[in-house]
């Protein structure tokens, strides 16, 4: 059976909706309630430290998942092309997650281009240390070709579907398909647009139909708060879909 998991980035409660979650002594364990995983993003910007992770994992129920964003330091900085430690310490400091931890993210500069040797000797060093699962959302329209979805099929790596999408392939989730992993940026306005109520019938039917271990939606739309209410919709509809 599928496991759908639909979430933010971030755990945001709102006060306009306020009434949609359950009370509780956070954010984190409040939006828990209501969703079953959720995205870090701010560990693309900084470290957290090991009990910060550990009370995340304490605060929410035990089939809640945590996806984690790369740092840019391996990504943006680094492009890739960084030895072990950086990749080690990150990894030391999500592990604190334990059970909790689900897919992580690597999110690439929309500049960098695909180049095989480059991807390969990262991706190989990653497996080395994580077997668990893993996303890439390359943004540079190279890395949709056929060389770039063997090489991530190869090492397990699932592509992310995103919107907006760079090329129409980008709109798809490639790589390995066990796990299917949709972000969702806001369009037109990226990070700001909230999505109308056709697209979400319409993703709620798309999401439906993946034969995927897991498949997973994340909501980046978060500038002006449309992020939990496009993902509180889009959880009834996914649950009128199932049936």
């Amino acid at each position: 059976m599928t496991v759908f998991r639909i979430g933010t980035a971030g755990w945001p409660v709102p006060t306009a909706l306020a009434g949609e979650f359950p009370p509780g002594p956070s954010h984190l364990v409040r939006y828990a309630g209501r969703f079953n995983a959720v995205e870090i993003n701010s560990s693309f910007y900084r470290p957290h430290r090991p009990q910060t992770h550990a009370r995340w994992a304490a605060a929410v129920p035990e089939d809640f998942r945590f996806s984690v964003k790369l740092p840019r330091t391996i990504t943006h900085e680094a492009r890739l092309d960084c030895d072990g430690g950086l990749l080690d310490a990150f990894l030391a400091e999500v592990g604190n997650l334990g059970a909790r931890l689900g897919p992580l993210l690597v999110q690439l500069p929309p500049s960098l281009a695909f180049d095989a040797a480059a991807a390969g000797r990262f991706f190989e060093s990653l497996r080395v240390r994580f077997a668990g699962a893993v996303i890439c959302e390359p943004r540079h329209r190279t890395w949709f070709r056929a060389g770039a979805e063997a090489l991530l099929i190869a090492h397990g790596i699932a592509r992310a579907a995103a919107d907006p999408a760079l090329v129409p392939e980008a709109g798809m989730p490639g790589g390995t398909m066990d796990l299917v992993y949709v972000r969702l940026h806001g369009s037109p306005k990226m990070y700001y647009s909230a999505y109308p109520a056709a697209y979400l019938a319409t993703l709620a039917e798309r999401l439906a139909a993946f034969p995927a271990r897991e498949v997973w939606c994340v909501f980046d739309n978060t500038a002006e708060g449309a992020a939990p209410v496009n993902a509180l919709a889009l959880l009834a509809l996914m649950a009128a879909e199932r049936g």
